[in-house]
């Protein structure tokens, strides 16, 4: 089984990850991510309301963007937060923007 793509965290950009956090869906799942940790996609997706088709499209998206890491063992598929390299990337970003998620929740 070969590996699935993920940006190099150089290659991760700006633009990238605001449109990936543009959409409520991902910013839930990434907000998961935060208060969790390493998930499957599974249950990152869980109580989200969408097909799971449309869960796997919204896990692609974040992804590419390089905003989570994911990793398959197996027929399961893991998800965690990129915060690192985002934070190397682009200081403060995700913290901004997980705040004003929870201020608006």
């Amino acid at each position: 089984m070969r590996p699935l793509p993920h940006p190099a965290t150089g290659d991760i950009q700006l633009t990238e990850v605001l449109r990936a956090l543009s959409d409520p869906v991902r910013l839930e799942i990434v907000a998961r991510l935060a208060s969790h940790g390493e998930m499957t996609c599974g249950d990152a997706g869980d109580a989200l309301g969408v097909h799971k088709s449309t869960a796997s499209h919204h896990y692609r998206i974040l992804r590419e963007a390089g905003v989570v890491l994911t990793k398959q063992e197996g027929r399961l598929k893991f998800m965690s937060l990129r915060r690192e390299d985002l934070d190397d990337r682009f200081p403060g970003l995700l913290d901004s923007v997980l705040s004003a998620t929870h201020a608006v929740a």
